[in-house]
């Protein structure tokens, strides 16, 4: 990777504050435009496709965009012992960033719509199927990266990761993102049927157990 650690902090710093904020900010927009819950889960994955397959695309060439802590993990896990894998000191520096950045694009989209900056999530996510439904969506995003490697398509990442992200919103119980920081993010405000912030606690627990798996597509 020819990028330095701190341009690769800041890509993923910025990649995950904005993907939050799309998240949120779309959850905002849609409750307020319609009451009709379907149609809201509908616009929100949208907006969650669209604006994180733009993110990959543009910087993803600079850290990889992980946008991701179970993402940075697997990387790290599984390219411990290559020249050119993650290190130790990658993994400090990108899962601080990936988390407090995180707080910082709810907080962004709040201020946009003119919400309350802090509204912690009271609604209980933590019952068996809905772990399941995060193991599942969290364990399908790591192999889809992992095969996307393997077999020398990396450049679909955009795309591919996109539409597994929003196939997830839809075929799992916990409308999933399988993504703690967008979890830790989004646990910062009150959820509705379109944001879906979860409390951060146990859903990024039921998140980690997928993770030894792959590592994020190549660097630049």
């Amino acid at each position: 990777m020819t990028a330095s650690l701190g341009r690769r902090k800041t890509a993923e710093a910025a990649g995950t504050g904005l993907l939050v904020a799309v998240v949120v900010g779309s959850g905002i927009q849609t409750t307020e435009l319609t009451r009709d819950v379907g149609l809201q889960l509908l616009a929100n994955s949208l907006a969650a496709v669209f604006g994180l397959g733009v993110l990959i695309l543009l910087l993803g060439p600079v850290s990889g965009a992980h946008f991701n802590l179970a993402v940075t993990l697997a990387a790290w896990f599984t390219g411990r012992r290559t020249a050119d894998g993650l290190s130790l000191r990658d993994v400090a520096a990108y899962v601080p960033a990936q988390s407090t950045e995180a707080i910082g694009g709810a907080i962004l989209a709040d201020v946009m719509f003119a919400s309350p900056l802090v509204q912690f999530s009271t609604h209980d996510w933590s019952t068996g199927r809905l772990w399941l439904g995060e193991v599942v969506a969290t364990a399908g995003l790591i192999l889809l990266i992992f095969g996307l490697g393997r077999i020398g398509r990396a450049s679909l990442a955009p795309v591919a990761v996109a539409s597994c992200i929003g196939a997830a919103c839809w075929f799992t119980p916990s409308t999933s993102f399988a993504n703690p920081a967008v979890t830790i993010g989004g646990s910062s405000r009150t959820p509705s049927p379109a944001s879906r912030p979860r409390p951060s606690t146990s859903r990024s627990a039921r998140q980690a157990p997928s993770t030894p798996s792959t590592g994020p597509w190549p660097k630049q």
